[in-house]
């Protein structure tokens, strides 16, 4: 909005050329999501607290959370109010980047709202705490991956690439397309599965104070580096990869989502005062899957997002493993005989005798070293 109203000035006042220039607009995201988070937070903070939204403790976790249940959750309420004004205000209104990720990131947001809702209002009755029925959340997750896949197939943002294409790491100008035509609908149910997997990774990590906060906004600060260096003729010509036109402007909404999770982290960090809930873990998701997907870069993700992929998969592990025993050898044996002691993996780090904040740092620093490693395939190509 700003770049609007005050680049056509620059005749007369030239220091509002640094409108112009993306690094500036996106340091300015990030402090405003960064500022409104220190005045909004509080305000919100005693609008939970002053009716009762407390953490609904899911199901499974150790017994030492459970003093977590007088904690107010939905407070992804507050990072949306961040962060969505914020990229509004600093961004090009004319970016579809922007606005699609903006819609992603509020639509995956809604459904976990109403999946809080949900579970508070359940609790209030008396009524067994499940929230949304899980097939009506993966109904909303797939609506809205059906609809960004569709909506990038039929109307490339960029005039070099196909809408029904993607790219991989350590490559120099690959693109991986349908092998016909007529498969081009595969990439609909791929950015599908992406978005769906990621929402729902995010969500699976959020069980400890600070930690899907911290590794988010290390995500998006990654993200933001790569969205700045593909939108630039020069750099991507440098570096060898596909360049593309406006992409640049998800580096503002990068910067503020960071600039959100940091504000957010003050009252989300151990001992926390406010927990995400599904509010904030769905729409983080949503957003650093769409802002993947829009940069044409969704294999990245198995850097930027390594933990919660492997948060992930030791759910799945323990699952599967878990329903084969009970099978093949009976309950009993299958509940002495488990994976991992608790998952998620963060769990069984805790039962084995780490602190809590032990497990966060520690993975926090696994999402550092794995976003250096997403920022190498930038130059090892």
């Amino acid at each position: 909005m700003l770049y609007h109203y005050l680049v056509p000035l620059v005749r007369e006042f030239t220091v509002l050329n640094v409108f112009n220039y993306i690094t500036f607009r996106a340091a300015g995201a990030a402090v405003t999501s960064l500022l409104l988070a220190f005045l909004l937070g509080p305000v919100i903070l005693r609008w939970l607290r002053a009716r009762a939204v407390h953490q609904v403790v899911r199901a499974g976790t150790p017994d030492s959370h459970q003093a977590k249940g007088a904690t107010p959750t939905m407070g992804g309420v507050i990072i949306l109010a961040c962060a969505i004004p914020s990229v509004i205000l600093w961004t090009r209104l004319g970016s579809a980047y922007s606005w699609l990720a903006l819609a992603v990131t509020a639509g995956m947001g809604a459904i976990g709202f109403l999946d809080d809702s949900l579970k508070l209002w359940q609790k209030r009755t008396g009524q067994k705490n499940e929230g949304l029925v899980e097939r009506y959340k993966l109904v909303g997750q797939v609506t809205i991956g059906v609809l960004l896949g569709w909506y990038l197939w039929k109307n490339p943002l960029s005039a070099n690439l196909p809408g029904a294409s993607t790219t991989l790491p350590f490559y120099k100008y690959v693109l991986v397309l349908p092998a016909a035509v007529w498969l081009e609908w595969l990439y609909v149910a791929f950015t599908t599965f992406i978005l769906v997997g990621v929402s729902n990774a995010v969500n699976l990590t959020d069980g400890l104070d600070g930690l899907a906060t911290g590794l988010s906004a290390i995500a998006f600060a990654t993200l933001a580096i790569f969205a700045y260096v593909i939108g630039r003729v020069d750099t991507s010509r440098y570096l060898g990869i596909f360049y593309m036109a406006g992409a640049g402007e998800l580096t503002v909404f990068c910067a503020a989502m960071v600039g959100a999770l940091i504000g957010f982290l003050w009252y989300n960090a151990h001992p926390a005062q406010v927990f995400m809930g599904d509010t904030g873990s769905l729409a983080l998701g949503g957003g650093l899957g769409a802002v993947a997907i829009l940069l044409k870069s969704e294999f990245l993700l198995v850097f930027v997002g390594f933990v919660f992929m492997a948060e992930t998969l030791s759910v799945m592990i323990q699952r599967s493993v878990f329903k084969y025993r009970k099978r093949r050898f009976g309950v009993e044996y299958a509940r002495e005989h488990r994976v991992f002691v608790r998952a998620p993996i963060h769990h069984h780090f805790e039962l084995k005798g780490w602190h809590e904040t032990q497990v966060v740092v520690r993975f926090w620093i696994i999402g550092i070293l794995t976003a250096v490693l997403a920022l190498t395939t930038l130059k090892l190509r």
